[in-house]
C-alpha cells in the first residue's frame, strides 16, 4: 500500500502523531493510500518553515518565479496521464471533468508566470517642494490555503501559483479526500525548482488542524474554498486577528431560459450545468427557471436527455455522473430528495434508482419554500425546475437565494440579457452559456453565502500583496 507523508521544508516527513488514515476510492471503497494524519504541532512546523523561506523568497527576482511557474506548467503537461488517473481514482472524476481540470492547471501556471513582471506601483506628486512619492506592492508573508475535494487540482494551482508569483510562501491544508493529488502537485513544484519551504502541505482532519493553521500568528492571509458553514467559521477567526481572507463557498445557481431562447443551447447548458461531475460543483445549475412559453418543450427534451446520461464508467468520455464523494454526502443528497418529495414536490426523473454511490440525474418540480432543497446547496446531480410568466418574475425568483455565485440567462435579445445581468445577484453572469465556467485570469467569486473576495491572477493581488507608500525628500 502506498504511504504518503507530510511535505514540510522541501522534504517528506512523518506526522508527529505517528498516525495514518485511509484514503478511499469513492467508486469502490478500495484503499488508495495510507495518509499522514497531521497534528497542530505539524502545522506549526510547516508554518515556521514557510516563514523562514519567506525572507529569501520575497526578495527573489521576477524571472526566477516566472521560470518556476513556466516549468511547472510543462511538467503537468508531461505528467498529464498521471494527473488524470489520480482525479479519476481519488475523487471520482469522469474523464471529461478530469481533462478540464488538468488543462486548467496548465493554463493557470502559465497565467501566473506572467504576474511577477506586472507587480508594479505608481509614482505620484506630493505637496511638499522637492518631495518624490511612489507606491509599491509587496508580498504579505505566509498564506494559509485550504482546498476542497471536488476540484482539488484546480484549487491547488489557483491558490498556490499566485502565492509563488507574488513572492509569498504557503501552507496548504487539502481535503482529506484528495491527498494524493496534492502529493503529486508537491512533486511537480519541487521538480520545477520551488525552493524548500515555499510550499508545504499538512494532510489530516481539517476539523482537528484547520483552526491551528488559520489562527497561527505567522499566517498573514487566508484563502479558503469549501462550505459556507466552515467559511463563516474561518471568517470569524480571521476577523479576530484582522487577517485578510478570501472565501470561495457554495452556490444555488439559477439558469434562466426566456421564451425566445435557443432551445438546444439552453438544454446543453442545463445538462452540463447540473450533471457535470455529478453536480459536485459550486457553480452547478441547481435551479432552472423557465418562462412558460418555452417550458413544455424544454421539460420534455430535458427529461429525455437525462434518461440517456451515462452513469458510472469514469473512463468513458460520454460518462457525466460518477460516485458521490462520501457516504455522508450521499446521505445528504438522498435526504434533500426525500424531504422535497415528502412535502409535495414531483419527481420528473431519477431520484431513487442509485447505482451504488452514483445518484442518477434527478429533476424535481413543485419545489417550494420550506423544502430543504429550495434554499440549501445539495451538491449532487439534482435540479429543480420552476415556471414563471414574465422576465420580471424570472429575475425575482433567480435572486431569491442567500447565495450569489454564478447566473446563466438565455435569450436572443441582447438588451434583455444585459438588463438581467445588471440586476443579477451574482458575482458572475453568463449570457447564452452555462453557469459552470472558470478561467485562471478572471475575477472568480460570489456574494452572500457564496463567499467574499475574488480569485484570479489579477484579483488575487488584493489579498497576496499590500501597498506601501514611500517618499523621498530631494
Amino acid at each position: 500500500m502506498k504511504k504518503s507523508k507530510l511535505w514540510i521544508g522541501g522534504e517528506h516527513i512523518e506526522p508527529s502523531s505517528g498516525e495514518y488514515f485511509e484514503d478511499l476510492n469513492p467508486s469502490d471503497q478500495t484503499v488508495i493510500a495510507s495518509v499522514a494524519k497531521g497534528t497542530p504541532n505539524d502545522v506549526d512546523k510547516a508554518v515556521r518553515s514557510a516563514r523562514a523561506a519567506f525572507h529569501s523568497f520575497s526578495e527573489s527576482q521576477a524571472k526566477e518565479r516566472e521560470a518556476i511557474l513556466s516549468r511547472a506548467a510543462a511538467l503537468v503537461e508531461r505528467d498529464r496521464d498521471q494527473y488524470l488517473q489520480l482525479l479519476i481514482e481519488e475523487v471520482g472524476s469522469p474523464i471529461m471533468k478530469a481533462q478540464f481540470e488538468v488543462d486548467y492547471c496548465i493554463n493557470a501556471f502559465r497565467a501566473a508566470s506572467g504576474v511577477p513582471r506586472r507587480l508594479t506601483g505608481q509614482t505620484m506628486p506630493l505637496d511638499r517642494p522637492g518631495a518624490f512619492g511612489m507606491s509599491i506592492r509587496e508580498p504579505v508573508g505566509v498564506v494559509a490555503c485550504i482546498t476542497p475535494f471536488n476540484v482539488p487540482l484546480l484549487k491547488n494551482v489557483k491558490q498556490i501559483a499566485m502565492v509563488i508569483a507574488t513572492g509569498n510562501t504557503s501552507v496548504l491544508l487539502p481535503s482529506e479526500f484528495a491527498s494524493q493529488i496534492t502529493v503529486k502537485f508537491a512533486e511537480t513544484l519541487h521538480e520545477a525548482g520551488t525552493p524548500a519551504g515555499v510550499f508545504n502541505y499538512v494532510t489530516g482532519n481539517p476539523f482537528e488542524i484547520g483552526d491551528t493553521l488559520t489562527r497561527h500568528p505567522e499566517i498573514a492571509a487566508i484563502n479558503f474554498c469549501g462550505s459556507p458553514r466552515i467559511g463563516k467559521h474561518v471568517a470569524e477567526l480571521a476577523a479576530k486577528d484582522l487577517k485578510p481572507v478570501t472565501l470561495e463557498l457554495g452556490g444555488k445557481n439559477p439558469l434562466v431560459v426566456l421564451d425566445d431562447a435557443d432551445l438546444d443551447k439552453a438544454l446543453e447548458a442545463a445538462t452540463i450545468g447540473i450533471f457535470f461531475f455529478q453536480g459536485q460543483a459550486c457553480m452547478a445549475s441547481s435551479r432552472i427557471i423557465l418562462q412558460r412559453g418555452i417550458a413544455p418543450k424544454f421539460i420534455s427534451a430535458f427529461k429525455e436527455i437525462a434518461s440517456g446520461i451515462k452513469v458510472g464508467d469514469l473512463s468513458d468520455p460520454e460518462t457525466a455522473i460518477g460516485p458521490i464523494i462520501s457516504s455522508r454526502q450521499q446521505d445528504r443528497v438522498k435526504e434533500h430528495i426525500r424531504d422535497a418529495l415528502s412535502k409535495g414536490a414531483t419527481l420528473l426523473h431519477g431520484g431513487t434508482d442509485w447505482q451504488g454511490a452514483c445518484c442518477p440525474p434527478t429533476i424535481l418540480t413543485g419545489v417550494k419554500e420550506g423544502m430543504t432543497v429550495y434554499r440549501e446547496e445539495t451538491f449532487g446531480p439534482v435540479t429543480s425546475i420552476y415556471e414563471v410568466n414574465s422576465i420580471e418574475e424570472a429575475i425575482t425568483m433567480a435572486n431569491d437565494t442567500d447565495y450569489g455565485l454564478s447566473y446563466a440567462v438565455f435569450t436572443q435579445d441582447i438588451n434583455t440579457a444585459l438588463g438581467v445581468a445588471k440586476r443579477a445577484n451574482a458575482g458572475m453572469v453568463h449570457i447564452n452559456a452555462m453557469s459552470i465556467q472558470d478561467e485562471p485570469h478572471v475575477p472568480f467569486g460570489g456574494n452572500g453565502l457564496s463567499g467574499f473576495g475574488r480569485e484570479g491572477t489579477e484579483a488575487d493581488l488584493d489579498i497576496m500583496t499590500r501597498w506601501k507608500w514611500i517618499t523621498v525628500q530631494l
